[in-house]
């Protein structure tokens, strides 16, 4: 019998979740009907106990649900834990699971499609919401020298920073207190991009043989992106390996099966110039 998966979120017609998925099960051989489901912003568990109670096996959870998607959970990953949010949840007996695979996704595309060990590299995080709360716990096990979290909240930054104290060598604080300091990798994980604009940063974060990231995909040279190019980056990349590789931990966690996704990555890629 083919087994059921769907995403749901609100609004949902932008996804390509169905896509990625579907090239997923026909490169590995699995059977499974994949849906996007858009839920009622005042009815999100019902969606979700309709979908389980109808067969559905799994299911990708994106805005604004994942802060109901982490409270629904009977059990959670470390990673969604520190989160405080959940993108994937899988139905098993009378068990609702959930885990976050942002931050491994973003981690995947940084070191396996990019090509970048994090491995003793000073490493920038701009932003400490969900997306940079995600991303944290994956950068420090990838034994970077330094992980800095900036952000316009200070003591948001901070908290975060003292939360992880034991897990790797990390600090939070104000952009200005990024001062001079030279960042193998940038990753801009705020919302600014969505609304063009950009975080208060200087120029001088940026190695110019480092990386610079940009959360957003789809979008071209986002104004972060035209910072780090005119401050000499070569190195730029937008979120769509992200978004491709955390697919892929979900479909791993659901089948069983670890997916290639390289030819996904090049379905989706738009040209950042």
């Amino acid at each position: 019998m083919t087994e059921r998966y769907a995403v749901i979120g609100n609004p949902i017609g932008h996804t390509k979740s169905p896509l990625i998925h579907g090239m997923f099960a026909k490169a590995t051989n699995q059977s499974l009907h994949y849906s996007a489901i858009e839920g009622p912003l005042d009815g999100f568990v019902g969606a979700v106990q309709a979908f389980r109670d109808g067969g559905g096996r799994g299911m990708n959870v994106t805005a604004p649900f994942k802060l109901q998607a982490f409270e629904l959970a009977d059990e959670r990953s470390e990673r969604a834990n520190l989160a405080g949010a959940v993108n994937a949840l899988k139905f098993e007996g009378g068990r609702i699971l959930a885990d976050n695979f942002d931050g491994i996704g973003l981690v995947n595309d940084i070191q396996r499609n990019l090509g970048m060990s994090l491995a003793g590299k000073r490493v920038l995080l701009l932003g400490a919401g969900g997306a940079a709360r995600g991303a944290l716990l994956p950068l420090l096990e990838a034994a970077p020298a330094e992980l800095v979290i900036a952000n316009r909240s200070v003591d948001k930054a901070q908290t975060l920073a003292r939360q992880l104290a034991d897990r790797g060598p990390v600090r939070g604080g104000g952009y200005g207190e990024v001062g001079e300091a030279t960042f193998d990798v940038v990753i801009n994980a705020t919302s600014a991009s969505l609304k063009g604009e950009l975080p208060p940063l200087s120029p001088v974060v940026f190695a110019a043989d480092g990386l610079a990231y940009e959360l957003v995909y789809g979008k071209g040279l986002t104004p972060f992106l035209r910072l780090a190019a005119n401050a000499g980056v070569k190195r730029l990349a937008d979120g769509v390996g992200m978004l491709v590789e955390q697919a892929a931990e979900a479909f791993v966690w659901w089948r069983g099966v670890r997916p290639d996704t390289r030819a996904v990555i090049d379905t989706l890629t738009i040209p950042l110039a």
